[in-house]
């Protein structure tokens, strides 16, 4: 398989999967806002063959979303893609800049941070007009629904990411989709690890008790 046929082939296996997860991953938060775990996929993508590829998945998710389950038109659609892209571009650029485990760090940290105040923004400005409610009304939201909603899908992506992707590029080594590294023998992030178990605890528990389950 050459280069280009193998970029074609990852990039619709890409698709194909976001999407998947993103039809039967949704679940519901606060009011009209729900999480789904397509972002840790684009994101795992823009990791391992760069921040264009996490780009291409999140439009082409994002506009085949749109066309089937997404009841908020082309403006949700380009929400999505901001929303995607200012996390998973972002950390795909500078693990790409610096691939080492503190840039996948950083990459990771700086991803969230961009897309926390990235769609605070654009909730101020958007929601408005494809939810039909009053700009003032949104603005009083902001910091008690929109600011924690896009901490908790902030900080379940970045945790996701982290720790799936070891093995998910250990597979695609094994597999021929990636070069083999002499990696193999690098420490485990220990303590990086039991932080991003904790703090997709913390979300879950979250989760669980705004939709008083708990």
């Amino acid at each position: 398989m050459n280069s280009k046929t193998k970029k074609l082939t990852t990039v619709a296996m890409l698709c194909a999967i976001a999407y998947v997860v993103m039809v039967v991953g949704r679940i519901p938060i606060v009011l009209f806002l729900k999480y789904d775990p397509k972002d840790v996929i684009i994101t795992l993508g823009g990791l391992i063959w760069g921040p264009l590829t996490s780009f291409s998945v999140s439009v082409i998710v994002s506009v085949i979303e749109m066309l089937s389950v997404s009841e908020t038109g082309i403006l949700g659609c380009v929400m999505n893609i901001v929303s995607t892209c200012s996390f998973a571009c972002t950390a795909s650029f500078i693990y790409k800049k610096k691939h080492t485990l503190s840039g996948a760090t950083m990459g990771l940290l700086s991803g969230s941070i961009a897309m926390v105040t990235v769609m605070l923004l654009w909730n101020y400005l958007i929601t408005p007009l494809y939810m039909g409610y009053p700009r003032e009304a949104v603005v009083k939201l902001l910091l008690p629904t929109f600011l924690p909603f896009n901490l908790l899908k902030a900080g379940l992506n970045a945790s996701f990411t982290f720790l799936l992707y070891k093995p998910v590029i250990s597979a695609l080594r094994k597999s021929g989709y990636i070069a083999t590294t002499n990696n193999a023998n690098r420490n485990k992030p220990t303590g990086l690890i039991l932080i991003a178990i904790a703090i997709i605890i913390t979300c879950v528990l979250f989760i669980l008790s705004m939709n008083e389950l708990i």
